[in-house]
Formats: C-alpha cells, sequence, structure tokens
C-alpha cells in the first residue's frame, strides 16, 4: 500500500508512503499525514496492512497531537494483530496509559507481551526495561531490579553482550538507590569485565563505560574508598576530586547526545559530593559556583528539585558555616529538616546544627534538645559508623566549652576509638587536640603532649592539614600560618563577593537564579583567624 505501479509500469507512491513523506517533512505535515493514513482504510487493505496502519494513527495521533483518546483507539486496535505490530503498539499504548494515569492497565499489557516476545529478542529487551521503568517510578524497586535481572539473563542467552551490561548497570543503579551496598559491588565488578571485552560499536562502548564510571563513582562516593564523609574526616579528597570532576566531564559529553533525565539526576549527586570536597578543602569560592549549577538543574527538572531541594539547602548551610554566616546556618538546616524523610541525612544535619548552636554560645535549650535526638549511646537514628562518631565529638565539643572536662573525655575517647578502626584520620585529629587541650588546661602537660604529638603526625598524612605536622622551625611556621591566613581570606572575600552569595537568603520555593552582585564580604573574618 505504500507504493503502487500505473499502466505505463511507473512505480508511484499510495497513501502509506504519501503519509510518511508528510510525516518526515520539515515542518511535519500531521494533518496531511493523518489524511492520507485514513484514505488506506478505503482500500481494504489486508489485515496486517490495516494493523500497521492502525499503529502508525496511533503512533502519529500520540507524539504530534492533544488528541489522546483517538492515538489510544487506534493503538488498542493494533494490539490483537500480528507480532510485528502488537509489540511496537503494546509498547506505545503503555506510555500513553502511564500519561492518563492508568498504570494499572499498562503493567499487565506489558507482562502479556513480555511473556508472547521471547521469540522476537528487540522487543523482549525493550519491553522488559519499559515494565522496570514503570515499577521503578512506582519506587517498587524491588519488582524492577528482579525484571533487570531476567533480562540480563536473557541478553547473555541471546549472545547480546551490550544489551546485558545495559540491564545489568541499571540494576545497579537501582540497588544504590536502594543502598543494597554488598550487591553493588559484585555486580559492577562483572559489568566492567563486560564492557572492556566487548568489542562493538565505539560510541555505545563509550557510552557503556560512562554509565559504568557514573555507577562506580556513586558507589565510592557513598560506600567505597572514597566515601565522601569518610574522605572528608580522612582527609584524602582528591581521589574523591578526580573521580568526579571525570564523571562530570563525561556526563556533559553525553548529555550532547542523550537527552535521558538519569543524566542531569547523576550530575546533581555528583555535585553534591564534589561541593562538600571544595568546601573541606577551602576552596568557598568554586563550592558557591557548583551549588548555582544545582540551582540552575532544578530550574530545569521539577522532579530533581523535589529529589534534592534538602541535600542544596544542606549543602548551602555547610557553606554558610565555612564563612561565618550562622544564622543563615541555621535557616538553611532547618529548611532542609523541613524537607526530608531520610535518616542519615537527617542525621547528618542535626549533627551540623548542633555545630551551629555550640558556635553560637547562646543556645543550650535547642541544643540539648539536639543532642537527645542524636545520643551516640542509645538509639542512634543510623548505622552509619561515621555519623556516630561525628555525634559523641560533637557532644564531646560541647563539654568542652561547658567547663564539663571528665564528661569531654569521655566522649572524645569513643570518637577515638571509632575514628581510629574506619580511618576517619581528621575526626581523629580533631579529637587528639582537643583532648590535649583539655589535658593542658587541668595541668596535665605531659598527657597533652602524649594527644597532640600523634595528632600532628596523623596530620602530615592528610593533605588539607599537613602544614601541622611538617617539622619546621617557629619562623617558617609562622609564614606558612601567615600563607594559608591569606589564603583562606581571599578565598572567603572571593566567595562573599559572588552573586550566588545571596542564595545564603533563600528557604523557599525554586532557587533564584538572577542574583545580584555583591559589594564585599558581608560576614566577620575574625573566627577564620
Amino acid at each position: 500500500m505504500a507504493t503502487s505501479t500505473d499502466a505505463r509500469g511507473i512505480v508511484v507512491p499510495g497513501p502509506s508512503g504519501f503519509a510518511e513523506h508528510f510525516r518526515t517533512s520539515s515542518p511535519p505535515k500531521i494533518r496531511l499525514c493523518v489524511h492520507c493514513l485514513k484514505a488506506v482504510f478505503q482500500f481494504k487493505p489486508s489485515q496486517r496492512v490495516e494493523a500497521r496502519t492502525h499503529l502508525q494513527l496511533g503512533s502519529v495521533l500520540y507524539q504530534h497531537t492533544k488528541n489522546i483518546e483517538l492515538a489510544r483507539t487506534h493503538l488498542e486496535k493494533a494490539i490483537p494483530q500480528f507480532e510485528d505490530v502488537q509489540f511496537e503498539a503494546a509498547s506505545l499504548l503503555s506510555e500513553l496509559y502511564c500519561q492518563q494515569n492508568l498504570v494499572d492497565s499498562a503493567k499487565p499489557l506489558l507482562r502479556k507481551a513480555i511473556q508472547i516476545s521471547q521469540q522476537t529478542p528487540y522487543w523482549h529487551c525493550r519491553l522488559l526495561f519499559q515494565l522496570a521503568q514503570l515499577h521503578t517510578l512506582e519506587k517498587d524497586l524491588v519488582s524492577a531490579c528482579d525484571l533487570l535481572g531476567v533480562g540480563a539473563e536473557y541478553a547473555r542467552v541471546v549472545g547480546s553482550e551490550y544489551t546485558r551490561a545495559l540491564f545489568l548497570l541499571s540494576k545497579g543503579m537501582l540497588l544504590l538507590m536502594e543502598r543494597k551496598l554488598s550487591e553493588v559491588h559484585p555486580l559492577l565488578t562483572l559489568c566492567s569485565t563486560i564492557v572492556e571485552n566487548w568489542h562493538g560499536n565505539p560510541i555505545q562502548k563509550e557510552s557503556l563505560r560512562v554509565f559504568f564510571l557514573v555507577l562506580q563513582v556513586t558507589h565510592y562516593l557513598d560506600a567505597g574508598q572514597v566515601t565522601v564523609m569518610h574522605s572528608m574526616q580522612a582527609g584524602y579528597l582528591e581521589k574523591a576530586q578526580k573521580y568526579t570532576d571525570k564523571a562530570l566531564m563525561q556526563l556533559e559529553k553525553l548529555k550532547m547526545l542523550d537527552s535521558s533525565p538519569i543524566l542531569p539526576t547523576f550530575q546533581v549527586i555528583l555535585l553534591e559530593h564534589i561541593i562538600m570536597c571544595r568546601l573541606v578543602t577551602g576552596h568557598k569560592a568554586t563550592a558557591l559556583q557548583e551549588i548555582s549549577q544545582v540551582c540552575q538543574l532544578f530550574h530545569q527538572s521539577s522532579r530533581l528539585f523535589t529529589n534534592h531541594a534538602a541535600q542544596l539547602h544542606t549543602l548551602l548551610g555547610l557553606y554558610c558555616i565555612s564563612v561565618n554566616c550562622m544564622d543563615n546556618a541555621e535557616a538553611q538546616f532547618t529548611a532542609a529538616l523541613q524537607m526530608t524523610t531520610h535518616q542519615e541525612l537527617w542525621t547528618f544535619i542535626v549533627t551540623n546544627l548542633a555545630s551551629v548552636y555550640i558556635r553560637e554560645g547562646n543556645r543550650q535549650q535547642e541544643l540539648y534538645s539536639l543532642l537527645e535526638r542524636i545520643n551516640p549511646d542509645h538509639n542512634f537514628p543510623v548505622s552509619s559508623h561515621c555519623l556516630r562518631a561525628a555525634a559523641f565529638y560533637i557532644r564531646g565539643l560541647f563539654s568542652f566549652f561547658e567547663g564539663r572536662y571528665n564528661e569531654a573525655k569521655r566522649f572524645l575517647r569513643e570518637t577515638l576509638k571509632m575514628s581510629n578502626a574506619e580511618d576517619l584520620n581528621r575526626l581523629t585529629a580533631c579529637s587528639l587536640v582537643l583532648l590535649g587541650h583539655i589535658f593542658f588546661v587541668l595541668g596535665n602537660h605531659r598527657e597533652s603532649s602524649n594527644m597532640v604529638v600523634p595528632a600532628m603526625q596523623l596530620a602530615s598524612k592528610i593533605p588539607d592539614m599537613s602544614s601541622c605536622g611538617n617539622t619546621i622551625d617557629a619562623h617558617e611556621a609562622a609564614q606558612m600560618h601567615q600563607t594559608f591566613s591569606q589564603q583562606l581570606l581571599q578565598d572567603h572575600m572571593a566567595a562573599c563577593s559572588l552573586p550566588e552569595h545571596n542564595l545564603i537568603g533563600w528557604t523557599e520555593g525554586l532557587p533564584p537564579v538572577q542574583l545580584q552582585p555583591q559589594n564585599g564580604p558581608t560576614t566577620s573574618l575574625t573566627s577564620l583567624l
């Protein structure tokens, strides 16, 4: 029906041929395309051509018009027909059902299509992905992972290593979302082997490598050798920054080729991690510019904003602490607490809010209330070793400022016990220094030295604390202190002068993107010296 032959033997296009011409015109001539497709039925075509025409009409109407009901009617007529039509119709119709919030109609349609498509690898795999995505949108990650596992095994049997890698990487992504970290590592190891040994299309291989790299970095940052929270305490941030910068560059390249919504999600996650690294290493201006990038991504996707607004407020709270804007830090952490139900994030926020109250010095009642909610001695809200150690340190710090030295020593010793076990070097060094100060105040200078010397030795192994531990004379130490102080002040002034510094006042709705430049720092530099 796409073409016919006239009396002279010349091939001329039929109605469906004209329809395709109009559909692919620039711009598409959809009305004429639909007219041509409808004209096909006037010729009483075969059942196969009729089914294909219903599919084409449904597809054009769904993708190019607002006449969803008519599109649905045509697609439903195409479903019971021939396999080459049935699977594509089922895929499109399930999308349409989801758009109409008829998820309960979409799922059985996809399941039936999956069941009868096992002899058609392309459609079988595509339909498995589609149903897995549907379960993911419903937050049924267990069912989604099961389907992706089935797809990976099917792809292995039919010999499609590229598709197998896609299924496994997608499953790895969901396992990370579920925080089933013990299952992620062996899966990523398998994926690494598959990707490296696959010798197919170079662009497809690069896409797989980027997907794998993003998952690997996320896994490392969340739970592996360069966990961000762990790395901030250990001081080994160079590796985390290196991996993250590389992954962000690859993501930017991939976004030019693919508009998948998962890419901005990974970009936000990676930016969140790298921003924490910047703040720890004293690069506040750079961190603020990267926070602004997250704001821009939020304006492109309401879903990203909904899922990551609490994290952004938390990052802004940490930035506020670094520039001594304690009122703004409290406002940011309070906003973050109102937006999250994630226990680890909640505990992280409360721990940092407690540090703000300690620095303000006049918030004892609120501070006691917060500390009771993150009591590391009993009913600690999360299993994170690092957060529990930090909670002990915060209580030790508060007891120190309150003059309760014996209590402070107990909490700090608990911190040391936990931080030594997990190589939390920054926390260990800070605890040793604070214990040394307590012994010094109590007049026990020998014990004070026993604390400070190992703290200096440990600090020498930490890149951003190494100046503390070098064996240098007093003059050189003073010179180095002066240099670092100047660098800190310059970065402070640069950050506070950026238009993005105004984000510290944002606590409701979408973050502003049009920001006025600052005239100069508006915060005290005293606490930085």
